[in-house]
Formats: structure tokens, C-alpha cells, sequence
């Protein structure tokens, strides 16, 4: 049986959805509260048991690398202070245990060539793909998302997709699946939760119009792929966008062998979004340990306050002549 040790972060994006906030530093590094995107995307892979981080970064990208390694000066000048807590943070960004590698995605070239630069990193051996900007918010009490589909490779060992419902009107916006039914390989799987979200994809499409999608079942920001996903990559042509689409690659993978659907546990924010990082922002603000209860008591004013009815402005009237 194959574990999953290395995990794929795309991060070579513009970001242009966010200028001018990334005009001069990754959209991957916006603070959500405390933590930048990236970070957080990270910290989801580690729990999950991923001890590989390959990023693969392109130009302006310098600040990702430089946020998980050692901060010489940063560290003396808070050791200095005696501001142990600030430096207990900028130490335990990342575990000691954790390998971080970066490559360079020289051109632009979309999702599924940026995938395809890590070929020579995964050899043989599945992996995971996690785009930072779908923000994942694990149940609470329950395992991160990432996690989860771990645990259905585990079982099923096949490539599987993160997917969620999303209005008709969106599916412009996102890879598009149509499932059926699937059996899981163990009928008395410890996985029961896992199977009853589990479905076998028959056809996948990227950013459908609405009128000719296949489903409203759209793929988000988490994959788990096995390595044959690479020989479909080097030969698949351009798509949308003039990009290869990683989408292409994998509906050429379902050629060949099964690839599931995984309806996760947890909340999504869209943080390639204005709206999605703000709500991912408020989410996040109320669970803080340090801000949350303040926070919470804020909006909650907030809300009171905008609920009142403006106080009624006395009408004059204008003598007459």
C-alpha cells in the first residue's frame, strides 16, 4: 500500500484579483488574522501526515521562501527583547521535520503545468495537490480536510477530487464532474462517513457555461493523484485560457483508471476572492485565542447598530409668505 509523503502547492499566481494588495507580494501571503494563506495550507498538510512541501513558485514569489526559512535577524532581535512568545512564533512557523523544496514555473503556463514541474520530485509515487486560495476549515472536532481524503487513498488507493455543490450560475468559475454511484474496494470499511461521500467521476469538464455544464458538482482546491497523472500532462494541448488545464490531465487519467469525487467535511472560503478572504477572515477572527471573544463582541454590535432604525430627521416646514 502507498502512503502520500509529498504535497504540490501552485503558487506562481498573479494574483491580479487582489491589486494592488499584490502588486509586490504573493496573494498567497495575505494575513488571514495572524497567518498568511500559505501557511495555513501548510499546517493543513502537516496534520494530514505530509512531511514533503513542494512549491512551485514563480516571479515576486521570494517572500514564501523566505516565510518558512529561519529568520536570523528576526529571531536575535526578539531573543534580544526578551519577547519570548513573538519568538516562540517566527521559530515554530514550520516543524523541523518538514522538507521544503521550490522550483520555478518559468511561464504562466496554468494549473496543470505547474503540477507537471513536479514531476522530477514525485517520481513514482502519489501525491497531493493543495491550492492555498480555497481556504479549508476543518469540522469542528474532526480532521482537516486534507486528512479525510488521506484516508480514503489509504483505503481506495485512486486518484480522488475535493468537490462541493455550487449555484448553476457558477460553474463558469470552476472543473466541473458528473459522478455515479461507487462501492468502496472494503464494504466494512472503518470509513463508513468517508463512503457515504464518495462517488466515481464519469466526465469532467473545466469552467463550463452554466446552460452546458454536467452537474453543479465543482472541483475546489484539494486533489489526490496518483503518479500516471504526468504522462497525460506532457500530452495534453492547450485549454482554456491557453493554459494546460489540469482538468485535461485528469480526464485523459480517467481513461485509464478510476478516479473518485470526495464530498469533504468543512467549510471552503474562496480566498482567490475579495468576498470568500473576508469571510474567511471573520471566521477566523472569532476562533482566534487571542482576539476571538473581543471580536465576536464587536460584530456582534456591529450588527445591533445597523439593525436600529436611523432616528427619524424632524421635518420642517418653510413658512409661508
Amino acid at each position: 500500500m502507498k502512503k502520500i509523503t509529498k504535497a504540490v502547492f501552485p503558487v506562481a499566481g498573479l494574483g491580479s484579483r487582489f491589486l494592488p494588495a499584490t502588486k509586490a507580494q504573493p496573494k498567497e501571503m495575505l494575513p488571514v488574522v495572524d497567518k498568511p494563506l500559505i501557511q495555513y495550507a501548510v499546517e493543513e498538510a502537516v496534520a494530514a501526515g505530509i512531511t514533503e512541501m513542494i512549491f512551485i513558485t514563480g516571479r515576486n514569489k521570494r517572500a514564501i521562501e523566505d516565510h518558512f526559512d529561519k529568520a536570523y535577524e528576526l529571531e536575535s532581535e526578539l531573543e534580544a527583547a526578551g519577547k519570548t512568545k513573538l519568538l516562540e512564533f517566527a521559530r515554530n512557523v514550520i516543524p523541523k521535520h518538514i522538507n521544503c523544496v521550490y522550483l520555478r514555473q518559468s511561464s504562466p503556463l496554468g494549473l496543470g503545468h505547474a503540477v507537471l514541474c513536479a514531476k522530477s520530485l514525485i517520481g513514482d509515487e502519489p501525491f497531493a495537490v493543495v491550492l492555498a486560495d480555497d481556504f479549508m476549515d476543518a469540522p469542528e472536532g474532526g480532521k482537516n480536510v486534507m486528512a479525510q481524503m488521506l484516508d480514503v487513498f489509504d483505503q481506495e488507493q485512486k486518484s480522488l477530487l475535493a468537490v462541493q455543490d455550487v449555484p448553476r450560475s457558477e460553474t463558469k468559475q470552476y472543473g466541473i464532474v458528473s459522478v455515479t454511484a461507487y462501492t468502496p474496494q472494503d464494504n466494512v470499511s472503518t470509513l463508513e462517513k468517508s463512503a457515504e461521500r464518495l462517488s466515481l467521476i464519469n466526465a469532467i469538464v473545466e469552467k463550463p457555461a452554466p446552460e452546458s455544464a454536467p452537474s453543479t458538482l465543482a472541483v475546489v482546491g484539494r486533489y489526490v493523484l496518483t503518479p500516471a497523472i504526468f504522462d497525460h500532462l506532457e500530452h495534453v494541448e492547450k485549454g482554456a485560457g491557453g493554459e494546460i488545464q489540469l482538468t485535461d490531465g485528469i480526464a485523459a487519467l480517467m481513461q485509464h483508471e478510476q478516479v473518485l469525487a470526495y464530498r469533504y467535511a468543512g467549510q471552503r472560503y474562496d480566498c482567490g476572492s475579495k468576498l470568500g478572504y473576508l469571510k474567511a477572515t471573520v471566521a477566523m477572527g472569532v476562533k482566534h485565542d487571542e482576539v476571538g471573544e473581543a471580536f465576536s463582541a464587536y460584530l456582534q454590535q456591529v450588527h445591533a447598530d445597523m439593525a436600529e432604525p436611523a432616528p427619524a430627521t424632524p421635518i420642517r416646514l418653510a413658512k409661508l409668505a
